[in-house]
C-alpha cells in the first residue's frame, strides 16, 4: 500500500521526520518497502507572492501579474482562472526547469512581457489538477526552495501489507499503529 505522509499527518500530530516515521512503522510491525517523493525532477521552483493582477490589454482571459520573490518583483502573464493579488504560490522564475525537461524563459505573450511563470499542480506533475494555479499556505516564506517548503506534502511511503494485517490497508489503520 502507498499512502501519504501527509495524509497520515492530518489523522495523527506525529511530528516525525520522515525516517523516524518509517522506524516507527517497522518497529509496529508494518514493513516499509520505500519512500519517494510524489513531485517530479524540477529546480527552480520556488514560493512567491502576487503582489498585484491587472488585466492584460490585449486578451479577454490573461492577466499581467507582479510576482514577488521576497527581493525582487516580476512581471508574469497568467491565465488561471483562480489567480488574486495577496496569494502565495508556486513561482517558476527565468532559468527554471520544470519536469521534462521544460525551461522557463522570457517570453512575450499577446504583446505584454511575462518573466516566469505561476505553477498548477499539473504543471509540476503533482497531480491532474489544472484548474488552476497552486495557491499555498501564507505562512511561507517568498524566494524560498518550494520543494524544501512545501514539498514535505508530497512524500509518500510504500507498506508492504501482509495478509493477516487488512487493517493496515488504509490511512486510518497505519495512523492506528
Amino acid at each position: 500500500m502507498i499512502f501519504s505522509e501527509q495524509w497520515l499527518s492530518e489523522l495523527v500530530d506525529h511530528k516525525l521526520e520522515t525516517q523516524q516515521l518509517i522506524d516507527e512503522l517497522t518497529m509496529a510491525g508494518l514493513e516499509v518497502d520505500g519512500s519517494s517523493a510524489v513531485a517530479r525532477e524540477f529546480s527552480g521552483i520556488i514560493v512567491g507572492v502576487v503582489n498585484k493582477v491587472e488585466p492584460h490589454p490585449d486578451a479577454d482571459k490573461l492577466n499581467v501579474c507582479q510576482v514577488s520573490d521576497g527581493k525582487d518583483l516580476f512581471q508574469v502573464v497568467c491565465g488561471a482562472p483562480n489567480i488574486d493579488a495577496g496569494q502565495t504560490i508556486v513561482f517558476a522564475k527565468e532559468g527554471a526547469v520544470l519536469p521534462g525537461n521544460f525551461k522557463i524563459k522570457k517570453a512575450k505573450i499577446r504583446g505584454v512581457e511575462s518573466f516566469g511563470m505561476i505553477c498548477s499542480e499539473r504543471e509540476l506533475l503533482i497531480t491532474d489538477e489544472h484548474e488552476g494555479i497552486m495557491v499555498l499556505s501564507g505562512d511561507l516564506n517568498p524566494g524560498d526552495s518550494f520543494m524544501e517548503a512545501y514539498g514535505h506534502k508530497y512524500l509518500s511511503i510504500e507498506l508492504d501489507i501482509t495478509p493477516n494485517r487488512p487493517d493496515a490497508f488504509s490511512h486510518q489503520g497505519v495512523a492506528r499503529d
